[in-house]
């Protein structure tokens, strides 16, 4: 039996697998600094940039056929030129890095962890390294600015901070850089993110004051280096805290762990409500694969329902919801 395609439909189908491929390809080509280089210089030669940084000089011009096939860029050999959607892409390349890097391989076993069976202790696998690399980013893109803000409304200054889900370091650290008087202390339970966060701090000279320190944060134990810290903050890991009685028990958790804290910064993804067809970059991707993940996306009013339960006072909810319903919650 042979089945007629129409050719528009043809065409629509190799765009949504071409998208799929070239997705990937955005992600490695960031990682390799062949998008950055692209997007600074205008220009790429894809085999001399392999050859300069001793890779296989086929696949790497194969990652840009892939965003040629989908029109980000201009192809003629190895001759590489940036089109009008590629300044987007880049912006947006921490989501795709995220996606195809970091949470790749949750992707790949959808088909298993979809079986209830299968759904038990750790059953998923994603690169911490990846998902720290994608997050520092991420957090640049959407968090930062309302983050600083908070900062700038402290009423007291900050000498002793910690970052909990710290990732590669890169919010405490720029913590350090703004207030030259201040140590502060990292928090991660993935050991490959410590060992990223600890080498940069050694390379810009911020060893001396800042610690990173294996740790779950849901399972926190007072330590004497946590007695003095007056400024928390947790940033992209909130919804680990969930469900509500866990989240409850995890704040109050805090408050024991930190008695000196006298502000609390929650930055974290709501869950969206948004029409199928009018989702942004980065918001399906994140959604299902904390559904898969069997992660419980809270929605604001959940969040403000359980800070007094769990023995915190909202100062303020800073709602930036630019892909995943962000929100920062400045707590006291």
């Amino acid at each position: 039996m042979t089945v007629d395609i129409a050719p528009t439909s043809a065409r629509s189908v190799a765009t949504i697998y071409n998208s799929a491929v070239a997705a990937f390809a955005i992600a490695a080509a960031w990682e390799v600094g062949a998008l950055e280089e692209l997007y600074r210089e205008r220009t790429l030669d894809t085999s001399e940039f392999a050859e300069r940084r001793g890779l296989d000089a086929l696949s790497t011009t194969g990652l840009f056929r892939a965003m040629a096939s989908v029109g980000l860029v201009h192809r003629e050999g190895t001759a590489v030129i940036p089109l009008s959607g590629f300044d987007a892409v880049y912006h947006n390349k921490s989501f795709f890095h995220w996606l195809g890097r970091g949470s790749a391989e949750l992707f790949q076993q959808i088909p298993r962890v979809l079986r209830n069976e299968q759904r038990t202790g750790a059953y998923y696998r994603r690169d911490p390294a990846a998902i720290a690399f994608a997050c520092r980013e991420i957090d640049d893109i959407t968090y930062a600015p309302a983050y600083w803000g908070a900062i700038e409304r402290l009423d007291f200054p900050v000498t002793r901070v910690a970052d909990l889900g710290c990732g590669s370091g890169g919010r405490l650290m720029d913590l350090l850089h703004r207030f030259p008087g201040t140590t502060g202390i990292g928090v991660d339970i993935a050991a490959p993110s410590l060992e990223v966060a600890r080498k940069e701090a050694a390379d810009i000279g911020l060893s001396d004051r800042s610690e990173f320190v294996r740790g779950d944060v849901l399972r926190l134990e007072p330590r004497p280096e946590f007695a003095d810290i007056e400024l928390v903050t947790c940033f992209m890991m909130g919804h680990d805290f969930w469900p509500r009685e866990n989240c409850v028990a995890t704040l109050r958790r805090l408050r024991e762990v930190f008695p000196a804290a006298r502000r609390l910064l929650i930055g974290d993804a709501t869950r969206t409500a948004l029409p199928d067809t009018e989702l942004p970059v980065f918001t399906l991707g994140f959604e299902l694969g904390h559904d898969l993940m069997g992660t419980f996306l809270p929605t604001i009013d959940d969040w403000e329902s359980v800070f007094a339960e769990g023995g915190w006072e909202l100062v303020r909810t800073n709602r930036i919801e630019l892909t995943v319903g962000e929100v920062i919650f400045e707590l006291a």
